[in-house]
């Protein structure tokens, strides 16, 4: 007997219902500790991509700016010399 890919995808379907709706008890304990764990590992995520986000943009900005400010004062210095 052969099963024809809808039907397959329908009892993959059906399996994959039943195991999200049905639910059993853990019977876990999850103690104090886990939880400031966890609490310090998400924390410890945040201000990984703040810092990455801070450093790959934050610097080449910084750089950018060095360079037209210093464009800015070579111009300003050949403007005096010129008057001179």
């Amino acid at each position: 007997m052969k099963l024809k890919t809808s039907s397959l995808i329908s009892i993959a379907i059906c399996v994959l219902m039943l195991v999200i709706f049905v639910q059993q008890p853990a019977m876990a304990y999850v103690g104090p500790g886990t939880g400031i764990a966890a609490l310090g590992a998400l924390i410890a995520i945040i201000v990984g991509v703040i810092a990455a986000l801070f450093g790959f943009l934050w610097f080449p900005l910084k750089r950018l700016m060095k360079k037209r400010q210093q464009a800015a004062s070579k111009d300003v210095k050949e403007r005096e010399e010129e008057r001179v």
